[in-house]
């Protein structure tokens, strides 16, 4: 199995582009596709805050179907599922992109996304167990002893990490550092937590590396455990970066 791992894209599409031309995927019907037969795997987080959430949503669900492609969601996903479902939700923290993205279309138009993204969305799994256990992909990562469980706890850590419900002071919630303390075999590739480089912990590789936040855009190609990373075409924000050694 030979995979390309994106981290939160967050709808950079210009800088999605760039990454999967430099892996050397060609892009053929307005998807990408590789000439080895590579397939790409997404951490989740396809929209909000950047300017082509629905564009994403579109080449992450082409591929999918076509089976080029694996993804799990990542709490952005969530959000924007529940308000496709019509829950109550509050269209902040990026969604509000996203929504504004959606109000622009005709009706038919964001029916068709709406329809696209809950299928993307229903249809995945929480986290994907690949490679005969050898890989495990989670959007926010996930505890050695919930590998293999689907449960509410499981659901609440892979999509927000180990929070603690305390807040700092820039607004991001505090995180306990869950990779450190992990031990499995798995290599366990997640996002959600913006850093300024690839994160290396154990058996463990954030490749969030905060694109929408003017930072990169960073691949892992898999089994190779290389990464390749694009700059963003965004501001820079450097509270939104995590602080951690």
């Amino acid at each position: 199995m030979k995979l390309d791992i994106i981290g939160d894209t967050h709808g950079c599409y210009e800088e999605f582009k760039q990454l999967t031309e430099q892996l050397n995927y060609v892009w053929t019907d307005d998807i990408p596709v590789h000439p080895d037969g590579r397939k790409l795997a997404f951490v989740g987080d396809i929209t909000d805050r950047g300017p082509h959430s629905l564009k994403m949503i579109e080449i992450v669900w082409k591929l999918w179907k076509k089976q080029d492609a694996f993804y799990v969601p990542g709490n952005h996903c969530n959000k924007l599922y529940r308000y496709f479902l019509g829950r109550k939700v509050q269209i902040t923290h990026g969604l509000e992109t996203t929504v504004a993205e959606l109000k622009a279309l005709s009706f038919k138009k964001e029916n068709h996304v709406k329809k696209m993204f809950m299928e993307l969305y229903e249809s995945s799994p929480l986290y994907h167990i690949l490679d005969d256990g050898k890989l495990v992909i989670a959007h926010a990562g996930i505890r050695e002893d919930y590998i293999g469980k689907q449960n509410k706890s499981v659901e609440k850590f892979v999509l927000y990490g180990d929070i603690t419900g305390e807040f700092h002071d820039n607004g991001m919630p505090v995180r306990r550092d869950w990779a450190k303390h992990y031990k499995g075999k798995a290599l366990i590739v997640y996002g959600h937590t913006p850093v300024d480089k690839p994160r290396r912990v154990g058996n463990t590789i954030n490749i969030d590396t905060g694109a929408v936040f003017g930072g990169k855009l960073t691949a892992l190609r898999y089994p190779e455990n290389e990464t390749i990373s694009v700059p963003s075409s965004l501001p820079f924000i450097q509270e939104k970066f995590n602080k951690i050694d």
